[in-house]
């Protein structure tokens, strides 16, 4: 059984979104994502400084067993990525939530419209069949 929180909001596409300091917003792929995907050996990030759009493909996720894209749950301007995962990619699959984070971004709005349409942990769950 996959780990979901309650403190994200959460993509079709299992990516999950953390509100941080004003417009700043955390990307990361949920641990349902991890564990579909396996062993994670590669990660592709978008560019620091991109203007992207919700629902874009922003990177990809390469394992053992596939190659994945990566999308945007909000619009924004990438601000920073997770340098650690250029070394260390496998820290998804140990902490997606934590130091498994991907990229940062600042949002193009506030933050209650800029995830209008993203899902709760509990509609997340029901989505993923927990």
């Amino acid at each position: 059984m996959s780990e979901v929180l309650d403190n994200l909001l959460y993509s079709e596409e299992h990516e999950w979104a953390q509100q941080g300091e004003g417009r700043v917003v955390r990307v990361g792929i949920t641990d349902h994502a991890q564990h579909l995907l396996g062993d994670i050996v590669f990660v592709e990030f978008p560019e620091v400084g991109a203007a992207i759009s919700a629902g874009d493909s922003v990177g990809s996720i390469e394992s053992v067993k596939t190659v994945s894209e990566l999308y945007s749950p909000v619009s924004g301007k990438v601000t920073k990525i997770n340098d650690a995962l250029e070394a260390s990619p496998e820290l998804i699959n140990d902490q997606p939530y934590g130091d498994g984070w991907i990229f940062e971004l600042e949002l193009d709005a506030e933050f209650a419209e800029a995830v209008t349409g993203l899902l709760d942990a509990a509609a997340y769950k029901e989505l993923v069949g927990e």
